[in-house]
């Protein structure tokens, strides 16, 4: 079974799997898998107050959780995307709580990482994306620090190159315009 196939069959049993991102390698699973999710936070030692990002490899994946959105935020962020910008937009009611965290908001960002776009593709919709890391240390740089740090808690990796970017993505509310994160 080839990596990409190995990564659909683990995302539909609920199993977390890792792959690059534009700056950092993410730990990912169904958005809408309670149990996955769960996994996730665990994995990284995270609390489950904090959310997670919903990652996609286009506008369209997104739209159910952009159900809401006017005109004009949606050409907000239409105009930064794809590229490494994630938006907190106000939560629809259609986020699992784990997702949004204790958060009124949810984290999207559609990526211009060719794998990612690839990925969602595959996957049919958006992803979870979180850094891979345990909470407190920093991100892996590679398939092998994912290895390192996970071992075989991570169901399966799709390798490839990260997307050229130094660091995490910026975080900005949609609301205020606030950067969270730069």
């Amino acid at each position: 079974m080839s990596e990409w196939a190995a990564a659909i069959a683990a995302l539909k049993q609920g199993g977390v799997i890792a792959y690059p991102t534009e700056g950092v390698w993410g730990l990912g699973c169904d958005p809408d898998d309670a149990d996955a999710l769960a996994r996730v936070i665990a994995l990284k030692g995270r609390a489950s107050d904090k959310g997670l990002i919903l990652i996609a490899g286009s506008l369209e994946q997104l739209e159910p959780w952009l159900a809401g959105l006017d005109a004009e935020q949606r050409g907000r962020l239409a105009a930064s995307w794809p590229g490494p910008n994630t938006w907190l937009i106000p939560d629809n009611g259609r986020a699992q709580p784990l997702l949004r965290g204790d958060h009124t908001t949810l984290a999207v960002r559609v990526s211009d990482h060719p794998l990612v776009q690839q990925l969602c593709a595959a996957w049919g919709g958006p992803l979870v994306s979180t850094s891979a890391n345990r909470a407190g240390e920093a991100p892996a740089m590679s398939a092998q620090a994912v290895r390192e740090t996970f071992g075989g808690d991570v169901a399966a990796i799709v390798d490839g190159p990260l997307g050229g970017r130094d660091r995490p993505s910026t975080i900005r509310d949609l609301l205020s315009d606030r950067v969270l994160r730069p």
